[in-house]
């Protein structure tokens, strides 16, 4: 069982002020790519995974933004790190 759910807001900036969501785009793909448990939400998308693998994952986003011609990136990060286990469907089976 994962040890970890992070939720993670990417900004980018853009260079000449485009829009953002082709670059959001491109950091969720990476998410997906990466082969982890995930749910795309409107203002963030969550993780489940390994601490250490999730912040590996977080870095690839960040550096990808730069390499798409970013100027910097903001990433608004929620960390619920729980050894002994925790899920997504933990949290949210009940609304469901």
């Amino acid at each position: 069982m994962a040890s970890t759910l992070i939720s993670i807001q990417i900004i980018p900036k853009t260079k000449n002020g485009e829009d953002v969501i082709p670059y959001v785009d491109e950091a969720i793909k990476i998410i997906a790519e990466s082969g982890v448990k995930y749910e795309v939400h409107p203002l963030e998308t969550t993780m489940e995974g390994e601490l250490e693998e999730l912040f590996r994952i977080i870095a690839r986003m960040n550096e990808r933004m730069i390499a798409m011609g970013s100027k910097n990136v903001i990433s608004q990060v929620k960390i619920l790190f729980q050894p002994d286990g925790i899920t997504m469907d933990d949290l949210t089976d009940k609304y469901k």
